[in-house]
């Protein structure tokens, strides 16, 4: 009877986070917590669409990890006049990587994106490899990349949880970070302007990318960070973009706690020994969780069968659970 009660109380909570979230104009939509990766809100999250420029988190991501920031690339003529935002370069026009990833992810140069994808790959085709290499490495399950900028084409689509798998990794690159947050930055003859709002309007902005196309909509990748906690949120053809991510990003903070359930060094249960003393099994890092007011985890000792040792109790594991959902473990230490 209280385990039912339990699970009614913890059920309730459920449906009143639901019901606690805002009404935004995103057709498809999700916000995140980074740490913990767990799901604040969703709305038809695994559908694939056409992503436009927040395809170059991607493209950034792969170049902040697989090149030398410093080196110097030579425009090459196929890197010229690509339709749609431009950084305008010029044939033989030299610029650094990092600069040009700064045109990447400020202008959304769609040249930049040419321009950095053959200078790492050699080609846009071997780039695309790269692409759907690293979308596969990340586990962006229902992804399919072609090119470098986002342009529609037919074979280049994500959904919003992917773009949010992606987005809570690019964010980790702390190049790729340092340079989504610039809000403007001048070199040589050039000086841009991010066009991700949220970093004026929103109170803890860090990134991430913006992207547009007629066929697209509107779609935005954000980032926020607040009391030690980073949310992400995509949103896919939003006409109301900005204030749908002010919305939900405040829903998430405002109404999700970060709930330290362990802390390291902490006992959390007793298990008794060969010798008859009693072993403390004590958590090896801290936990926290972000929650909605009543929902409470529950707890459960996987240890060794037959476990009487210390030795054998030192393979033991707390499992959390939230709604009969595995959203964690905490590794043990026996005393």
């Amino acid at each position: 009877m209280i385990r039912v009660l339990c699970a009614a109380i913890v059920l309730a909570a459920l449906v009143d986070a639901v019901a606690a979230a805002p009404g935004i104009s995103a057709q498809k939509a999700i916000l995140t917590d980074a740490a913990s990766g767990r799901v604040l809100f969703e709305r038809d999250a695994d559908t694939t669409s056409l992503i436009a420029s927040t395809t170059k988190i991607l493209t950034a991501l792969i170049v902040c990890e697989d090149c030398d920031l410093s080196q110097v690339v030579q425009i090459p003529k196929e890197a010229v006049g690509i339709e749609g935002s431009s950084l305008y370069l010029r044939e033989g026009e030299r610029l650094t990587v990092e600069q040009l990833l700064y045109g990447l992810m400020l202008r959304s140069g769609n040249d930049a994106a040419v321009a950095l994808a053959l200078h790492c790959a050699g080609s846009i085709e071997a780039f695309a490899e790269k692409m759907n290499e690293k979308a596969a490495e990340l586990g962006m399950n229902s992804s399919h990349f072609c090119n470098p900028h986002g342009l529609d084409a037919e074979e280049h689509y994500s959904t919003a949880r992917d773009l949010s798998c992606l987005a809570i990794a690019a964010m980790e690159n702390e190049t790729l970070r340092r340079i989504a947050s610039t809000k403007s930055i001048a070199f040589g003859e050039r000086s841009l302007t991010n066009h991700n709002k949220l970093l004026w309007r929103y109170e803890g902005a860090v990134g991430i990318k913006t992207g547009y196309t007629k066929a697209a909509g509107r779609i935005l990748v954000s980032a926020a960070e607040r009391n030690g906690r980073r949310l992400v949120c995509v949103s896919i053809n939003a006409p109301s973009d900005w204030s749908d991510h002010g919305a939900l990003l405040d829903f998430g903070f405002a109404q999700f706690e970060l709930r330290q359930l362990a802390s390291m060094g902490q006992s959390l249960v007793q298990m008794p020994l060969l010798t008859g003393e009693q072993a403390e099994l004590k958590a090896e890092a801290d936990f926290s969780y972000p929650l909605f007011p009543g929902e409470t985890p529950e707890m459960q000792l996987k240890c060794p069968e037959g476990a009487w040792e210390k030795e054998e109790l030192e393979q033991s594991v707390m499992i959390v659970r939230l709604y009969g959902k595995e959203i964690g473990r905490i590794e043990l230490t026996a005393q």
